[in-house]
């Protein structure tokens, strides 16, 4: 029998959060596991999906239901480590709370998939089902990873999925897709004396954004659930001396889109635009830098009502049932299901604290979230 003890469940949370796996550098991760795993005589399986970064793919159990369980093992830059109280890659325990960098998001959550699915196959509690525990790569940016496990079928006979994001208290189940467009003006350098003699790239891109973001930001229509698309120009790049005509502009936008305004529908609209644009004379060039669509189901599962118990138990919170602004590799991993697939993002630590300096996770949260999974697999698969 195997039952991991709460220094073990620290200890191996602690050897993650020393692997700096900042926006690269998973397969340190993904090697970890797979050594973990392979201690207890479950098979794993390495997923390249470039030539530095991998998935992580192990299973136990046979037959149906297949319950996908998913994590990413990529983290954010900690910023100004000067900034932190403690060293970011270093596990430190303060007043309850667990810090270092992916305690948060998402490496707590990450840990209690694989130590789960570890007793589970060690205690022979598993008697019906296969339980598919998924670690991905590239999360943070572009959701490279979770594409790759899409592409290659893993997702193809999977009957539940949830991602362990931090989400304490609240089960989400539907979320907004995320889009990143590059779009680029080219003019002609001149003195700034004469600019007749150029021409600056900077005007007509900025026409063409305001023309965008009016009719992205003034649209209508509305999801009951995620609310209306929300589109941001964040990066605007151009000229390098004041007095010299730029003859390049540059500005990356992110969209936030909605089922009833999806990505390829504000794909299109960018390309149209500038089409007309350059009609007239001008030179933009669009280019789609990650396009990640929205996730719409309903909720209703009982995946969902056995976890809505399950928190209530473990954790002594109501836990709401909510649409979120976020993403998740759920945009790629549901490419081919319904609004009826049981989906949900529940895991240790809070939304709010993603990304942020001090990242923390509530160490009684990590260890309660250990018996939520085991008791939530054993029963949907009873």
């Amino acid at each position: 029998m195997k039952h991991f003890t709460e220094e073990e469940k620290i200890k191996i949370l602690s050897d993650l959060i020393a692997i700096q796996s900042v926006n690269e550098n998973e397969i340190e991760v993904a090697n970890y596991l797979k050594h973990l795993f392979g201690e207890y005589g479950i098979e794993s399986k390495i997923v390249p999906v470039t030539d530095t970064r991998v998935n992580l793919v192990a299973e136990i159990g046979s037959g149906n239901p297949v319950i996908g369980i998913s994590g990413h093992m990529d983290v954010v830059s900690p910023g100004d480590e000067s900034e932190w109280a403690s060293d970011p890659f270093k596990l430190t325990e303060r007043d309850g709370k667990l810090y270092g960098r992916g305690t948060n998001d998402m490496k707590a959550g990450l840990v209690n998939l694989a130590l789960v699915l570890i007793e589970l196959k060690e205690n022979n509690e598993l008697k019906n089902g296969t339980v598919r525990f998924m670690a991905t790569t590239g999360e943070e940016v572009g959701g490279a990873g979770s594409k790759k496990l899409y592409e290659e079928g893993y997702m193809d006979d999977v009957d539940f999925l949830w991602v362990a994001e931090p989400s304490h208290d609240t089960i989400i189940y539907s979320h907004k897709g995320s889009l990143n467009l590059r779009v680029t003006s080219i003019g002609e350098a001149a003195h700034s004396s004469m600019p007749d003699q150029g021409y600056n790239a900077i005007n007509p891109l900025m026409k063409y954004l305001l023309e965008i973001d009016e009719k992205l930001n003034g649209d209508n229509r509305k999801n009951n659930v995620l609310d209306k698309l929300v589109m941001s120009t964040t990066i605007f790049q151009a000229g390098n001396q004041v007095n010299s005509i730029p003859e390049k502009a540059t500005a990356e936008i992110n969209v936030r889109t909605i089922p009833e305004f999806d990505n390829d529908e504000v794909i299109d609209l960018f390309n149209t635009t500038a089409n007309r644009y350059n009609k007239g004379g001008s030179s933009i060039q669009v280019e789609v830098t990650m396009s990640l669509p929205s996730v719409f189901t309903s909720g209703k599962s009982e995946m969902v009502e056995l976890t809505k118990e399950l928190g209530k138990k473990h954790l002594g919170l109501d836990i709401s049932v909510k649409g979120s602004p976020g993403v998740t590799d759920a945009s790629n991993l549901l490419r081919d299901k319904d609004e009826n697939f049981p989906f949900m993002m529940f895991g240790p630590g809070e939304t709010k604290m993603a990304h942020k300096t001090d990242e923390y996770v509530y160490k009684e949260y990590y260890l309660a979230f250990f018996d939520i999974y085991k008791e939530l697999i054993l029963g949907l698969t009873k």
